[in-house]
């Protein structure tokens, strides 16, 4: 009896578990979603058109603040929970990591734009 129990309330804790990571992933990706829309709106101003390569990028690293953090916070909780071991300051990393190549892909699509045009 005490096997079942036990068996039971893991299987009650891991389907708990594989809730939260997945609920954290998804308030991930829509983190991200959320930067990549406000980054795409960077590149389609009006006033855009009209920047250097080197305004631009300055520019993005300046926008959506508030977007921006939203995706780090939610890519840093996902990151936890899928790999609570990792070391200290790792998923910052990752996280800032992502948040720069975001930015360079953006930066990237200007470039070439201008570029072509």
């Amino acid at each position: 009896m005490r096997v079942i129990v036990a068996v039971l309330l893991g299987l009650t804790v891991s389907q708990t578990l594989a809730d939260e990571i997945d609920d954290a992933h998804r308030q991930a990706l829509r983190g991200r979603d959320d930067y990549w829309n406000c980054l795409a709106r960077e590149y389609q101003r009006g006033d855009a058109k009209t920047m250097s390569a080197q305004d631009f990028t300055a520019d993005v690293a300046g926008a959506c603040p508030s977007e921006r953090q939203n995706f780090r916070v939610a890519l840093l909780d996902y990151l936890d929970h899928k790999y609570p071991d990792a070391a200290d300051g790792e998923h910052l990393t990752t996280a800032n990591r992502a948040i720069e190549l975001a930015q360079q892909d953006i930066i990237t699509a200007f470039v070439r734009h201008k570029a072509a045009n």
